[in-house]
Formats: C-alpha cells, sequence, structure tokens
C-alpha cells in the first residue's frame, strides 16, 4: 500500500492506524499524490481529507479541524487520523472497539486526561474524537480503579523482582517470545540454572546496597516449570538466601503449560515460598491446543489445576487467549465456562497478538482478517460472565497486531490481582530483572525518569558472555546515585 502524506508527515501515526486493519500490509510512504489501486491519501488543507482506495473500492471522508488539544499539529494529526478511520471502516465494514487509540496502556492515558480535564472532558474526548466505544471507556474507568488501589502500596524505595526462565517443551504457533524448546536447548539448562543463581545473589547485593524493599516476585518465561523439581527448588532457594523477604506481599511462578506439571514441581514452588501461580491452558478445546502446538489436552489443565489444590496454593490465575485460529465464538463461550467452574482466583484473557516473528504469521495465516469481529465478541463475553461470577477486571494492557486491535485483561476475586501485573505495566517502581532475554527497568524513586538495563536474549549468549553481562549491573547502582531515594 502506498500512503501519500498531502501537507503533512504523520506517517508514524497514519500507519500504525492502517495497520489495526492490515497488520503485515507493506507500506511506502510518499509525498506526492499517486495513484494504484492501493493506496491511501492523507491531506491536510483548510480541513482533514482521506481518501482509500483498497482494490475496486475507493472511499474518501472529510472533517473540519477543531481545537482540541490547543496545538494545531496535533489538533490537524487527531483529524486526520479520524477521516482515515471513517475510510478503513467502511472498507472493511469493521469498527474496531478502541477506535483510533493504538496505545498500549489506555486507561493510564484515561486517568492523565481526567486528573488534568475531568472525567466529562476525557469520556467526551474518548467516545468522540478517539472513537473508542462506551464498552472500553467503561472498561477503562474500571481497571483504572483497580490499578490505582494497587499502585498506592508502592512506596519510593519499593521494587519487584523479576526471573526469567526462557524455555518450553514446545514452541505455540502463534508465539515469539525468546523462548526456546527443550529438545533445542536442554543442554543449556543446567548451566543456565547455576549462572541464573549467581545472577540473583548480585542483584539482591546491588538491592540490599541501595536500601530497595522487595515487594513482589514473579517467577516467568518462557515456562518455568519446564525446570525439574530440584532446579526450581535451587533458584527460589537462592532467591529466599539472597533477598529480604520480610516486605513481600506476592510470589508468583508461572506453572503455565500443564503437560509440565507435575507434584514435585508444585511442591518445591509451595517449599519455595510461591504465594501464587498461573496455569494457562489458553482454550479448552482440544482441536484448538493441537492448531497451537500446544502438547496438552483440556482434561490434562483440569487435572494439573486440581493438582495444584491438592498442594496447597489457594490463588491461582489461568491464561486464556481470544481469537486463537480455528476458534468460535461457541468454543470460547465453553473455555470461559469450564474455566470459571474450576473457581480460580483470577483470569487473564488475552486477545492473539500477530507477531511477525510466530510461526503462525510466517505460515501466511491471517487470523486478525478473520477473526476480528468473533474475537471482539469472546472478549465482551469474558467480561459480562466473569464480572457476573464476581471475577472483576482490575489490569488492562495492548500489544500491537493484536487481532481486532483488542485487550488483554486480568480478572480476579477480591484481593487476589496480581500485584506484579500493575507493577511492570504501570512502571511504578523498580524491576530488577534475571535471567536471558530480562530487562530491568529503573524508575526514579520521586519522578518518572525510566532507565533500562538489558540482559542478553539467548540462553547461549547470557551463559557466553555473564561476565560481560554482570558488568551492566553497575549501571544500578549508578542510577540511585543520580536518584537517591531520600
Amino acid at each position: 500500500m502506498q500512503l501519500c502524506l498531502i501537507n503533512n508527515d504523520f506517517k508514524y501515526e497514519l500507519e500504525k492506524l492502517i495497520r489495526i486493519f492490515l497488520p503485515f500490509e507493506k507500506i511506502e510512504f510518499l509525498d506526492y499524490r499517486a495513484e494504484g489501486d492501493c493506496l491511501v491519501i492523507a491531506e491536510l488543507t483548510d480541513k482533514a481529507v482521506a481518501t482509500l482506495k483498497f482494490g475496486e473500492k475507493s472511499y474518501s471522508y472529510c472533517r473540519e479541524i477543531e481545537s482540541i488539544n490547543g496545538d494545531f499539529e496535533k489538533d490537524s494529526e487527531l483529524f486526520l487520523a479520524i477521516a482515515l478511520f471513517e475510510c478503513l471502516k467502511e472498507c472493511f465494514n469493521y469498527t474496531p472497539q478502541w477506535g483510533i487509540l493504538t496505545g498500549v496502556r489506555p486507561a493510564k492515558l484515561f486517568s492523565r486526561i481526567t486528573k488534568s480535564k475531568g472525567i466529562e472532558f476525557a469520556e467526551n474526548y474518548f467516545k468522540n474524537y478517539l472513537m473508542v466505544s462506551d464498552k472500553k471507556i467503561s472498561l477503562c474507568k474500571e481497571t483504572i480503579k483497580g490499578e490505582n488501589e494497587i499502585t498506592s502500596l508502592s512506596r519510593p524505595d519499593s521494587f519487584s523482582l523479576y526471573v526469567s526462565v526462557p524455555f518450553c517443551p514446545s514452541r505455540c504457533n502463534y508465539c515469539s517470545f525468546v523462548s526456546h524448546s527443550v529438545e533445542q536447548a536442554k543442554a543449556y539448562i543446567p548451566q543456565y540454572v547455576e549462572l541464573l543463581c549467581k545472577e540473583l545473589e548480585i542483584t539482591a547485593e546491588k538491592a540490599k546496597a541501595n536500601n530497595l524493599k522487595l515487594m513482589t516476585i514473579y517467577i516467568g518465561g518462557g515456562t518455568p516449570t519446564t525446570l525439574s523439581a530440584e532446579q526450581l527448588g535451587r533458584v527460589m532457594n537462592t532467591i529466599k538466601s539472597s533477598f529480604d523477604l520480610s516486605n513481600i506481599l506476592e510470589y508468583t511462578v508461572e506453572a503455565g503449560r500443564p503437560d509440565t506439571i507435575t507434584k514435585e514441581k508444585l511442591i518445591a514452588i509451595k517449599k519455595g515460598g510461591a504465594t501464587r501461580i498461573s496455569i494457562n491452558p489458553q482454550t479448552m478445546n482440544d482441536s484448538v491446543l493441537e492448531n497451537i502446538g500446544r502438547r496438552h489436552t483440556a482434561q490434562q489443565a483440569i487435572e494439573s489445576f486440581k493438582l495444584a489444590r491438592e498442594c496447597g496454593f489457594d490463588n491461582i490465575n489461568m491464561d486464556l487467549i481470544a481469537g486463537l485460529l480455528g476458534d468460535s465464538y461457541q468454543s470460547f463461550v465453553n473455555t470461559v465456562e469450564v474455566v470459571t467452574s474450576l473457581k480460580p482466583e483470577s483470569v487473564t484473557v488475552h486477545s492473539l497478538s500477530m507477531k511477525r516473528a510466530s510461526n503462525l504469521t510466517v505460515s501466511g495465516e491471517r487470523p486478525e482478517i478473520k477473526m476480528g469481529k468473533t474475537a471482539s465478541d469472546m472478549v465482551d463475553f469474558a467480561y459480562n460472565y466473569l464480572s457476573e461470577n464476581k471475577i472483576s477486571p482490575y489490569y488492562m494492557y495492548r500489544q500491537s497486531k493484536t487481532v481486532g486491535n483488542l485487550e488483554n485483561v486480568g480478572y480476579s476475586k477480591n484481593g487476589f490481582e496480581c500485584l506484579y501485573n500493575v507493577y511492570i505495566m504501570d512502571e511504578t517502581h523498580t524491576i530488577l530483572a534475571c535471567g536471558a532475554s530480562a530487562v530491568t527497568k529503573l524508575r526514579e524513586p520521586n519522578g518518572d525518569k525510566i532507565e533500562r538495563i538489558f540482559n542478553f536474549k539467548y540462553p547461549y549468549e547470557y551463559i557466553n558472555r555473564f561476565d560481560e553481562l554482570m558488568l551492566r549491573k553497575v549501571g544500578i547502582d549508578n542510577f540511585y546515585k543520580a536518584y537517591p531515594i531520600n
């Protein structure tokens, strides 16, 4: 597709808007009016005018430029985006519920506007200028309440710990995380665990030296339960012996894939101090599980959940995905109903994100085109059904190239919200991260500045360049020298 920018240079925002409807379309930017059967002409005169030609279809929309932001350039960009959105939704016969909004944290934006200009302005701006549906505005308002309660628990000296275990039993077709199947990376695991424990010890020293207090721990991946019970125990015992856990409010381990969960591993996780685990079936439809490359059944997910209860876990989350290729609305309804019947303390409903490096995308499948409306109906059902069962939304974030341009929402029973999920997405406080592909986020104690320290992505890099990586840890000390807690 050609994007012709006439009297403007708003290519970044307009490109993101086009990708809501055509996530992987190759876009060529032009500064003149072209001809063709696959192009957008975005023109500023005294008005905002968008023209879309797509095959034999042609659409045009004109919008007066109003003073909304008090900045002519921002207002021009906004109304040009609105004009293009009107063309796109008519062409594809689909109206994404988030309108022209493409940001990761819509609730945070809504909250910021509310604080500066009031709730009425925020609602009007989202509805009439960002074209967000009433349902999603309500979702923003609900999640803001939950997020604010959680962020209020944090203090200037608070931090959370993230531990990465980048291994999986197999790679799901929709996944682009830097994780490695056990078949490919089994030889790396013993040395990886050895060095991960060393990094944890070094990181704990940095936390102590800078007077940081640990609030939450999250061991994720990948699938941490690809490690043996002994290896899990070793990692968690290192955390226990290295960090001051006296201020801990939450300790999560992603048990993840049901085909990796055993009684021995659950006991090791429980003994290690975890207060919360996540079991992630994604769907309770066996044929869809097979489609996405999962090597377990829906029944195994149920059995893993019951086993976790037997082992004493009283705070269990279950992850689901809306919009999976081959899933139907009725099948997704069944998934939500079956999972809810197990009575988990929380449920996280993700919308399928089409990552460029995933096997699903490389294969040429395009569920983002086929599943947009269905996925929207799926997440609406999940919201209604879970809310009726007193499992309420408490945090939300969005990803690019998501089926239907939808969102990921965490739901929980009252008092079982995942604090870490809110802290990492809100960037409330520092996250010290260990392991391959982990990213430390240093948050200024009494301000908004954030600095990042990146670990090497791949386990072999992490192992081979470990000493080099540890030198980066001095960045923690330097940051807190520049931005002291008191």
